[in-house]
């Protein structure tokens, strides 16, 4: 079952953040930061609290075993771009014990219809190239790349 979190769920969502994050911190440590400071565990609250975002969670037999960080973006047209209005999937996770279970694809079930009944046509999301993993996920649930970044290391 996926749901809107409720605030006694966020010591858990930041529990699955926590993994996400050492992945992250294990795929580039040139890049994030070791460790999962206050800052970083505070953010959740911000998260909760803002009007234009939400933080979508699934259950299974009573536990939190996945989440998603989701907020609505309307940016205004500007000289070099149309107007552009998305439903962003901004953190994504699931527990490893719950893996392969269809629990991220519940919870891009839900994020698709959330996203329908709020009026946005699309959902986008980033993510680093190193996760395959989840490259493969997004890719077999009909997410396309659209745009790439790129860099030129050992100079």
């Amino acid at each position: 079952m996926v749901r809107l979190a409720r605030q006694e769920d966020l010591e858990r969502v930041n529990e699955l953040r926590k993994e996400v994050n050492e992945l992250h911190v294990n795929g580039r440590p040139d890049i994030f930061k070791g460790g999962f400071g206050e800052e970083i565990i505070n953010y959740i609250y911000d998260v909760w609290n803002a009007e234009n975002k939400d933080i979508l969670v699934a259950e299974r037999d009573g536990i939190i075993c996945g989440f998603a960080c989701v907020q609505y973006i309307d940016r205004p047209e500007n000289p070099y771009m149309k107007e552009r209005k998305f439903y962003d999937i901004d953190e994504f996770g699931v527990d490893e014990k719950f893996r392969r279970q269809g629990v991220a694809t519940e919870l891009i079930e839900f994020a698709k219809e959330d996203a329908k009944s709020r009026g946005f046509e699309k959902i986008e999301l980033n993510m680093w190239e190193f996760n395959e993993e989840a490259l493969a996920f997004y890719e077999a649930v009909g997410f396309k790349t659209y745009r790439r970044y790129m860099e030129l290391t050992g100079l």
